[in-house]
């Protein structure tokens, strides 16, 4: 026994100690620690916390990839543009005298079934000339440098006819990627001394600065709708992921206030639960975005095609996402804990339930129909930040505004249902007395199928209007072809040469060039709109105008001008053979050539593909030597067979050896369906990717719903319910907000659409097959989650689930 020293009673020390000072109950010490605790829940939950903690990452994860993509356009794009500046230049306004260090360049782009060749033909000054970017040196007479993709192109079993297309020039080296726009451009830089200066330009470096043309409206509104409707169903889905697996966690939360945690401190634990999800999610989502930059190169949309280092965020933007995600993973979790009230004894008790309101939910689709409704009512352009942003508001807020409706909605829909089948009413019972979860879930699947079904009907009523306008100028199976002339004798052989080519039909052509009326004194003949001369056979002028009669030495004054006083041709006038290059250059000096007095009047034919062609003086080749005019051109126009095999592609081929620098026109092959087909496909598949990720997120939450309800479902098994009832409850309870949800996602898809195609001008077109198919995915989700379900429900009617400890 311990002796004790005795006091006075009245001496004795009756004071309480002081109580050690309290940490304080908030701080960036104290979040520190709470959320490092969540953390390590998250961590170490076991399986189930492991498949959570996956689920939220997985969900993250894909929400950061599409971000840190998104965030790569504008560096993509500025990537592709500048090569493109550095290796091109397409003529200087004052053109390089004549010097060891100038070459000529011409443009001598090509098509081989459908898909663009870019060619590019030098021909050097001297010994130092100018070399484009990606290649070391010039290749040398008749030899040329490829692309690889091109080089892959050639060496194909099929590409004979392209294989003679460029049997010139013989392959001695391989473009590097400073000289590509993209890993799979089809492009060739070669040399020839087969074209002159009217073919080409003279230039002395490589290199322009020059700005890409803005983007059309359709272009930008479908720019605009891609990104909003790729952005929105991620953001929704991010919120969702972090809160995958709430129930569980809320358990373990009350076991948390059961031994001294307050509710704050719940709050910050469950944050660092989410956070550690959204961490992994981070470095998933980095993972993903590398792995897509390696599949970069096999991509082309559009005709962009870019290499895997071009894909590439801003530093700023990279940043910011990497900080706000895991933010917002903490904000949405908090905000879910709010609502809810964590007691001891795993009991947690729902706070008196809010009744939702509608008019904040329903004026987020009304604002974004505001903003789009009057562009849709005048469509113009939309080439202006302010227009653009106008646009992706508009799309954002009716998007964002079917997510908000869709509680409200569900909450009314269950609460004025009664009677019905047994598993009926035990599933809209369980909604009535919570469909939060279940909502959250559903509106990422609302979200992503409105804005596909949206997206997909701007992009098939884009390619509709590509398809009309090809279908009414290719009805005519012809090619057009236009070059520089020397004289009629060059352009007859070129029409011997075409019209001996098989599959074609007929050819004809004609010289064509400019003239203009004599100088006059106080007149400006450089405003003057030019006149326009053809020379050719009476044969050939036949074809584009009624005449009386023709022999060679007549000529003809056409019906072109209302007034032919405006073009100064009149037989016996005096016309300038050498007009100003363009509306408001400089005058040349005139070359005077009297129109003959006899010429006769003359009608214009129409044209079968509904171009008009304005030839106001026609003449015989006798009447006017050719190479007297300025900068004549050939203009012949070929009829082929269809059913002739790869008719169009010979044609090419002549064309190629008549004169290398030959352009052709012509509405045979339509790129936009392609590319059109392409891209939706893609879209396509990423809505179903998205839906397959919800209804992952929609298993989760059943299951954890079925895990609070175990001791029901096991009184329940006790009573001889039967097992197929539950499981038809289970589907109705997962039916039931995908319905909805899937309604609302059809009439705001459906109306956005709609307003797009107004926005650009089209008529409203819907993709049926994509709509029914979005929402058989949706149905097939349901049987999905459904059929997933059943095995933990199985697990769970038992009676063991009865005992309590």
């Amino acid at each position: 026994m311990t002796m004790l020293r005795s006091q006075p009673e009245g001496e004795r020390d009756t004071a309480v100690p002081a109580p050690p000072p309290a940490p304080p109950r908030n701080g960036p010490v104290t979040w520190a620690r709470d959320l490092a605790m969540g953390m390590r829940f998250a961590a170490g939950g076991g399986r189930e916390g492991w498949i959570r903690t996956a689920l939220t990452a997985a969900g993250v994860a894909l929400g950061v990839a599409v971000l840190l993509l998104g965030a790569s356009v504008p560096t993509l794009m500025n990537a592709w543009h500048g090569r493109e500046k550095a290796r091109e230049n397409l003529g200087q306004a004052h053109p390089p005298p004549r010097s060891d260090r100038t070459l000529l360049y011409a443009t001598v782009d090509t098509t081989f079934r459908g898909t663009d060749i870019r060619g590019r033909l030098v021909r050097p000054d001297g010994a130092h000339p100018p070399v484009p970017p990606g290649v070391r040196q010039l290749p040398g007479p008749g030899e040329m440098v490829v692309s690889p993709a091109l080089k892959e192109l050639l060496a194909a079993p099929g590409s004979a006819l392209l294989r003679e297309r460029l049997s010139s020039y013989r392959i001695v080296g391989v473009i590097g990627d400073q000289g590509l726009q993209g890993p799979r451009e089809l492009t060739y830089l070669a040399h020839t001394a087969s074209f002159g200066e009217r073919g080409g330009y003279r230039i002395d470096h490589f290199g322009k600065n020059w700005d890409p043309q803005p983007l059309s409206t359709p272009a930008l509104v479908l720019v605009t709708m891609t990104c909003v409707a790729l952005m929105t169903p991620v953001m929704v889905f991010i919120g969702t992921s972090v809160r995958f697996g709430n129930e569980r966690r809320e358990l373990r939360l009350a076991a948390l206030r059961l031994v001294g945690a307050d509710v704050r401190t719940t709050r910050r634990i469950a944050s660092g639960e989410a956070l550690f999800g959204s961490l992994l999610g981070l470095l998933g989502g980095g993972a993903l975005f590398l792995l897509g930059r390696l599949l970069a190169p096999s991509i082309t949309l559009w005709d962009i095609n870019v290499f895997s280092s071009d894909v590439s965020p801003a530093p700023l933007a990279a940043l910011l996402i990497a900080v706000l995600v895991p933010t917002a993973a903490v904000l949405v979790t908090l905000v879910a804990q709010r609502g809810i009230t964590i007691e001891p004894l795993g009991i947690i008790r729902k706070r008196t339930p809010v009744r939702r309101r509608l008019w904040w939910r329903v004026a987020l689709p009304l604002v974004g129909a505001a903003l789009l409704v009057p562009m849709a009512l005048r469509p113009r352009p939309t080439d202006n930040p302010l227009e653009a942003a106008r646009l992706a508001a508009g799309s954002t807020l009716l998007l964002f505004g079917v997510t908000a409706l869709l509680p409200w909605l569900v909450e009314r829909v269950v609460g004025r249902l009664r009677g019905g089948p047994v598993p009926w009413q035990l599933a809209v019972r369980r909604l009535q007395l919570s469909s939060g979860p279940a909502t959250r879930a559903v509106s990422g699947i609302t979200v992503a199928v409105a804005g596909a079904i949206a997206i997909h009907m701007l992009m098939t009523g884009s390619q509709a209007g590509f398809a009309a306008a090809y279908a009414k100028s290719g009805q005519v199976p012809q090619v057009s072809l236009w070059g520089y002339a020397t004289g009629w004798q060059q352009t007859e052989r070129a029409l011997g040469a075409l019209r001996a080519t098989p599959g074609v039909s007929t050819a004809r052509g004609l010289v064509s060039a400019n003239t203009g009326r004599m100088p006059a004194p106080g007149h400006d003949t450089s405003r003057d709109l030019p006149g326009i001369i053809a020379i050719g056979t009476c044969a050939e002028l036949r074809r584009v105008a009624e005449l009386p009669s023709c022999r060679d030495g007549d000529a003809f004054v056409t019906d072109a001008r209302a007034s032919r006083a405006q073009s100064g041709i009149t037989p016996g006038a005096t016309i300038d053979l050498n007009p100003a290059q363009g509306y408001g250059e400089p005058s040349n000096a005139p070359h005077p050539w009297p129109v003959p007095p006899s010429a006769r009047a003359a009608r214009l034919l129409p044209v079968e593909d509904g171009h008009r062609i304005y030839y106001d003086l026609l003449l015989t080749p006798s009447v006017l030597d050719a190479s007297r005019l300025n900068r004549p051109d050939m203009e012949i126009v070929v009829r082929f067979d269809r059913d002739t095999p790869d008719a169009v592609e010979h044609i090419r081929n002549t064309a190629a050896r008549i004169d290398p620098t030959m352009h052709e026109g012509s509405s045979i092959d339509n790129p936009h369906d392609r590319q059109y087909t392409s891209v939706r496909n893609a879209l396509f598949i990423g809505a179903v990717i998205t839906l397959l990720l919800i209804g992952a997120g929609l298993i989760i939450s059943t299951v954890e719903q079925l895990y609070e309800r175990r001791r029901l479902l096991s009184t329940l098994d006790a009573y001889g319910t039967r097992r197929a009832t539950l499981g038809w409850s289970v589907l109705w309870q997962t039916a039931l907000p995908v319905a909805l949800g899937l309604g609302l996602a059809l009439a705001c898809g459906l109306t956005l659409g709609s307003l797009l195609l107004a926005v650009i001008g089209s008529g409203v077109v819907v993709d049926w097959p994509v709509v029914a198919g979005m929402v058989a995915i949706g149905g097939a989700v349901i049987l999905f989650v459904t059929a997933l379900s059943l095995p933990p429900l199985w697990r769970m009617m038992r009676p063991d689930g009865l005992r309590t400890e």
